[in-house]
């Protein structure tokens, strides 16, 4: 089976760019843990994670102490952190060494690649080009209904 046959082919992305607020509001509305990010001329050029998010924003210890020590303190921060970053570009966020696979490769090798890197979802990137992305529960999914 080919991975063409059971990616998602149209992913969730935003443009190299685009502010924290706009990743933010798109992994939001497509409940997706992933953004695939493309450059201007419709080039895949990485991955932008809610982790990658979160992490941006999260308080330094040092703050959090300097702020009061609390976990209410450390809340507090975090927001003002986000505010203060949503403007900012998501380029310095962006994973651009990310694992893909190619719509003509097979799906048990891809299987192999996320379970050797924990991953959730591949790119799927034939000839620069975003061509979707494959995911666990794609997989599964292939197995419910191709056996």
């Amino acid at each position: 089976m080919l991975v063409r046959e059971i990616m998602t082919p149209y992913p969730a992305y935003i443009r190299m760019g685009a502010d924290i607020r706009r990743a933010a509001e798109i992994i939001s509305v497509s409940e997706v843990s992933h953004l695939m990010v493309l450059d201007h001329d419709d080039t895949f050029v990485g991955a932008l994670s809610e982790d990658d998010l979160v992490r941006a924003m999260l308080p330094r210890f040092d703050d959090v102490m300097g702020g009061g020590g609390t976990m209410g303190d450390a809340f507090r921060i975090f927001l003002e952190k986000g505010r203060e970053m949503a403007g900012r570009s998501i380029d310095t966020l962006v994973e651009r060494d990310a694992i893909t696979v190619a719509s003509s490769e097979q799906v048990a090798r891809a299987a192999v690649v996320m379970t050797e890197q924990r991953l959730r979802r591949l790119p799927v990137v034939d000839a620069g080009k975003l061509a979707g992305t494959l995911s666990r529960s794609d997989i599964c999914r292939a197995v419910i209904y191709h056996s």
